[in-house]
């Protein structure tokens, strides 16, 4: 989930509860989980409506307690109970090699930095209007870039994960997608992913297009149909237009906030913005293309001047009558990234009231939701469906 994240993201004793419940529930079930969200588990073969709701999504895997897009990540969320895992920002090597990481640059997501073999490719670059500075996947080869390990990205917020850095190197989409076979077969259901393209129109420009890749990798292990368990997401819509030509895949625009404009609607002069397109006439050209939409939760639930949680809008039901599902991003258990009125204490590392926030946004009957901990968004599901 994307670089436009708007800052939407239980104390210290309840981070050591949650990071319990992780450990015990390493064999795949759900610490205090019960039946209702296991009822409904995935099917094979089921397509999107197969799965449970509110669905959960790991996003970056369980990014809460371990370095995002990496394969320890994403076994942590699959451990947890995730729905679907978002294993896989993609983003090109030099050599077209399609890999995961949150973003083209990776010197703070990777140890790149600590490599002196690396110093000279350190570059400002104009990404996506914004002038970057550090080291970008783009300027490496696959096998470069196998040298390199992940770290966490906000240690400010998340000390613990830091813990884990460097015990895991950048997984390629196709690694990926070698994992979720294995785990489909190892748990005896269906595994589920929702990767994200990102910065197509940038990258096209680079000659390293993203949409023809994916499709080439999906084609090859057969993940390319409606029935497929990998969702295919962008925030550049004309990108989920070109996949919707390449694969039958369900497809989800995500939209950040209401002033915005979508990349390639800049590059190429189209004046609207965000706020347009998510009006029912916008919403139904969309639905001609995608089955979802992933909004920015801000356009669910706006925030007033104080960050107070204000009253929902009409977007849920909005896109639900054109047929778009809402997939939401991102609930995160520190105060920081917490409506103001759910947080508790100043403590950027302390968790406030989490629990509290996912009832007020599953209350809009949003169809699911991307969450740091899919632990605590699990057991925030089982209490609100129990109500």
């Amino acid at each position: 989930m994307g670089t436009q994240e708007s800052n939407e993201e239980t104390n210290r004793t309840g981070r050591r509860a949650l990071l319990g419940a992780a450990v015990l529930g390493a064999g795949g079930a759900v610490l205090g989980v019960t039946g209702t969200a296991r009822a409904d588990a995935p099917r094979h073969g089921g397509g999107v409506k197969s799965l449970p709701k509110p669905t959960i999504v790991g996003h970056r895997g369980a990014s809460g307690y371990r370095p995002e897009h990496t394969l320890g990540s994403y076994q942590l969320a699959l451990d947890m109970g995730a729905d679907i895992v978002e294993a896989g920002d993609l983003v090109p090597t030099r050599d077209g090699h399609l890999v995961c990481r949150h973003e083209p640059e990776i010197g703070g997501t990777t140890d790149v930095a600590d490599h002196p073999e690396f110093a000279d490719r350190k570059k400002t670059k104009l990404l996506d209007g914004v002038s970057t500075t550090g080291w970008f996947t783009e300027d490496f080869t696959l096998a470069e870039l196998k040298t390199l390990r992940a770290i966490e990205r906000i240690p400010a917020n998340r000390p613990h994960n830091t813990l884990y850095n460097g015990r895991w190197e950048i997984p390629t989409f196709e690694e990926v997608l070698k994992w979720q076979d294995e785990q489909t077969r190892r748990r005896g259901k269906q595994v589920w992913i929702y990767p994200e393209l990102k910065h197509p129109t940038y990258f096209r420009k680079q000659g390293l297009p993203l949409e023809e890749r994916v499709a080439k990798l999906l084609r090859k292990y057969r993940k390319d149909r409606r029935t497929s368990p990998v969702i295919l997401q962008s925030f550049e819509p004309t990108s989920i237009e070109r996949l919707n030509k390449l694969v039958d895949n369900p497809l989800v625009v995500l939209l950040s906030s209401a002033d915005s404009r979508p990349w390639d609607f800049v590059e190429t002069g189209d004046p609207r913005t965000v706020a347009d397109l998510i009006k029912p006439a916008g919403l139904r050209e969309i639905a001609s293309y995608a089955q979802g939409i992933g909004p920015t939760l801000d356009l669910v639930i706006p925030r007033d001047a104080k960050g107070n949680l204000t009253r929902p809008t009409t977007l849920v039901s909005d896109a639900h009558k054109v047929g778009l599902i809402l997939h939401p991003w991102t609930l995160r258990n520190e105060n920081p990234f917490l409506p103001a009125n759910f947080r508790k204490g100043t403590d950027a590392d302390a968790y406030g009231d989490v629990f509290g926030a996912y009832q007020a946004y599953f209350a809009t009957g949003i169809d699911g939701v991307f969450t740091d901990q899919p632990d605590t968004g699990l057991l925030a599901r089982e209490a609100f469906l129990a109500d």
